[in-house]
């Protein structure tokens, strides 16, 4: 076992309140930290650094946590330019776009698919994200819900299964037969392959009953519940999130007031995916309200092909500043510890002894250009597990 010490350390976000200045940040200035095991053992003043077997100068700039991207549908192909394209000329999204991208999966081989998803990991991987989830719900058949699963696994652990992302055309006049597949046979499939059970439940999408009948037989299959909600309308999403106790609801862009309060007293996470509202040209969160209610938020990319083919989390975090009403502090936590607690998470997302060694180096001397500087090669280096990637 080798230690390695992080030294010149200009700005540490640690995300610990019981370090450095006290914010939620935990932000020590001429900092240190020792990776050892590939784990994090000692955070403190460089001046203070205990000997390690290596020695790293990071020369004054930030060091920050690895980003954990809590959302994303990794494993998919085709391409959907065409109806951005359209969109953007004024078109109104209704989601009828999912069913192109199902087309292209199911047409697609398996080394196809791994390739693709290899390359929006190296993506991610380059610009900070360490931690990330991955969900089926391009396939929408037994066959091809679970190889999107099993391929997502060989890049994640955190992987989710969305059989219920939308209807497919083949059950466009069984909407219920669907759900029959989704909770039996479907879910037989994909259960052992998941951790955590989605759905799509929206206007357009899932109604309340359907959504409660998936949630429930994830839940008896042993799964743990997140939803998609109140991203095209006011839909009961936000609602259900906390009534079945989902890790989080995910887009949040049309909450009641009953919605914020319902979220704020309970262990939900709203996570916002700011750059869906983006490519659709649609209204984007208020996160500001939801902060000041006291709701815990993360944010996530939503990397998908219809509407958010994004696989930044500095992009997201500048785009969270500048639209959602969050500070650039609130959005560097949001992406980083935020996005842990959405998934359940405690080892990832700070940089507190004791958490994983996932961090990143920034080419600037402080988070805040991480927002400041939107578009900006700002990811020096990156550690996962301790290692430098």
């Amino acid at each position: 076992m080798t230690s390695t010490l992080l030294t010149n350390i200009g700005e540490l976000v640690t995300n610990d309140l019981s370090l450095g200045d006290g914010s939620r940040l935990g932000l020590l200035c001429d900092a240190a930290l020792v990776v050892e095991n590939g784990c994090v053992a000692w955070v403190g003043s460089a001046k203070s650094a205990p000997a390690a077997d290596e020695r790293v100068d990071v020369s004054g700039q930030a060091v920050i946590p690895g980003f954990v991207d809590s959302h994303t549908h990794l494993v998919f192909a085709g391409d959907r330019s065409a109806e951005f394209a359209a969109r953007m000329a004024g078109e109104r999204y209704t989601g009828g776009g999912i069913a192109t991208t199902v087309a292209a999966t199911r047409a697609a081989s398996d080394d196809e698919l791994r390739a693709l998803a290899r390359a929006r990991v190296t993506d991610m991987t380059s610009s900070g994200t360490t931690t990330f989830e991955a969900k089926s719900g391009y396939g929408l058949t037994v066959a091809d819900e679970s190889r999107i699963l099993r391929i997502s696994r060989e890049f994640t652990d955190e992987t989710t299964f969305l059989g219920a992302h939308a209807v497919p055309p083949e059950f466009a006049g069984d909407r219920a037969g669907y759900v029959r597949l989704v909770t039996g046979a479907m879910l037989d499939a994909c259960g052992p392959l998941a951790r955590w059970i989605d759905v799509f439940c929206d206007d357009g999408a899932f109604d309340e009953d359907e959504t409660r009948t998936v949630l429930r037989a994830g839940i008896a299959a042993g799964l743990m519940p997140r939803l998609h909600g109140n991203q095209l309308g006011f839909s009961a999403g936000a609602r259900l999130a906390v009534e079945f106790g989902a890790a989080s609801v995910d887009h949040c862009t049309h909450l009641a007031d009953a919605d914020v309060a319902a979220l704020a007293g309970s262990g939900t996470v709203a996570t916002l995916l700011p750059t869906a509202d983006f490519g659709m040209r649609s209204p984007y969160p208020d996160a500001r309200r939801l902060i000041d209610a006291g709701v815990a938020v993360a944010l996530a990319t939503d990397c998908n092909p219809g509407t958010s083919y994004v696989t930044s989390m500095p992009f997201v975090i500048a785009l969270a500043v500048r639209e959602t009403g969050m500070t650039p502090a609130e959005a560097l936590q949001a992406a980083t510890a935020g996005g842990a607690r959405a998934l359940g998470r405690s080892d990832v997302g700070s940089l507190a002894a004791g958490a994983r060694a996932d961090l990143v180096v920034l080419d600037a001397p402080s988070h805040v250009h991480l927002a400041y500087r939107p578009g900006s090669a700002l990811v020096l280096q990156v550690w996962k597990d301790g290692v430098p990637l």
